[in-house]
């Protein structure tokens, strides 16, 4: 994926104003209605807009800039944070920028004449979405993913024709009589769904729209730290149209459980269980961390429910350059049954100790 400073053709460094120029500039250029029915053209058109859009937004440019694509495509599944990626339609396009075109929608452009065919054989294919299950060591860590998805693309040989409904267009318009003079209405034609395009040849094994699904594998860098609902956008790896402009895919995470740790943000706990002499005499026990062990200090006197802290020991924080901890609460047991030998031990630290003086004390209900 291109880098967007490079799309539009700025520094790193480059203000507002110069990023708005260059990207009039783009725009004006590969404008769909300059270049009509040139799919180059018009990948570069929306690839200007996709990363105008990330560039003129200060906290999107400041995620791009740290973590790159990953960062401008994460989702937080309702949290605040990355958005979703920028995938745009053309009307998103002219609606979104408005100030740089003149207008707010594709029929208003500044080019003046209106744009035929404005969705048409020019929309993209669907998006696919998938569900990626990720364990505990793996989001610790960050990892690259192999997945295999099955795409719909047009078959090998398969031609298409300018729908004679619409004529390309993509679109039919109806003009109806109001108090306020004549009005004219655009929907999409019912005869190409909106492709502008019908089939014309047809290879054997495809669909009626002459289309195959396609399994390929797509690598997947997945960030260290993310979490459930969170979600990458990769652009132009979904579905393709006939005219094969292909849609997104989007890779929603989802945490395994795991045995020991419950998650808490970027913080992780874990019950542990010791025994009563060990609460009393303290001592140092080995407990997991999410991608090691390590010593953990308990103190002589501790009581069951104090929870003891080791600072790093958890997750990355997906926006920063620290993690955060991992909690371990303290349980001590008690045993319901014990030896003989056992019993006579204690009946004599029993004695030896000091009888609690007030046992009694008020609790906050």
């Amino acid at each position: 994926m291109r880098d967007f400073y490079d799309i539009l053709g700025v520094s790193k460094n480059a203000s507002s104003d110069e990023i708005k120029k260059s990207y009039r500039k783009l725009a004006m250029k590969y404008h769909p209605d300059k270049n009509p029915d040139d799919s180059g053209a018009e990948k570069n058109f929306k690839d200007a807009a996709e990363a105008y859009a990330v560039l003129s937004d200060e906290t999107k440019r400041s995620r791009y800039d740290q973590f790159g694509h990953a960062g401008v495509g994460m989702g937080d599944g309702g949290h605040a944070g990355f958005g979703g990626g920028v995938h745009m339609s053309m009307d998103d396009i002219f609606s979104q920028f408005g100030d740089i075109f003149g207008g707010g929608s594709p029929f208003d452009s500044f080019f003046g004449g209106g744009r035929q065919g404005a969705q048409g054989g020019r929309r993209s294919g669907s998006d696919i979405r998938i569900k990626l299950k990720l364990t505990y060591e793996e989001i610790a860590k960050g990892i690259e993913k192999k997945l295999k998805i099955k795409k719909r693309i047009p078959a090998p040989g398969a031609t298409f024709k300018t729908c004679t409904s619409c004529n390309g267009a993509g679109q039919v318009s109806r003009i109806s009589n109001t108090i306020l003079g004549q009005m004219r209405t655009a929907s999409e034609c019912p005869y190409c769904s909106g492709s502008g395009k019908v089939i014309g040849h047809r290879p054997a094994g495809s669909g009626p729209d002459g289309m195959i699904n396609k399994e390929e594998t797509i690598k997947v860098k997945i960030p260290a730290g993310v979490e459930s609902g969170n979600y990458l956008t990769l652009s132009h790896q979904g579905n393709q149209n006939i005219s094969g402009i292909a849609g997104d895919l989007i890779v929603v995470f989802d945490e395994i459980d795991h045995e020991y740790f419950v998650r808490d943000g970027e913080h992780v706990y874990l019950q542990l269980t010791i025994s009563y002499t060990t609460a009393t005499l303290g001592g140092t026990i080995k407990v997991p961390t999410i991608l090691s062990q390590v010593d953990l200090k308990i103190p002589a006197g501790i009581q069951s429910g104090q929870i003891l802290r080791l600072r790093s020991k958890g997750f990355p924080r997906l926006r920063g350059s620290s993690s955060g901890d991992q909690m371990v609460r303290v349980q001590v047991l008690t045993p319901k049954s014990i030896s003989r030998s056992e019993k006579k031990l204690l009946h004599q630290l029993d004695q030896e100790q000091q009888s609690i003086k007030n046992p009694f004390t008020k609790i906050d209900i």
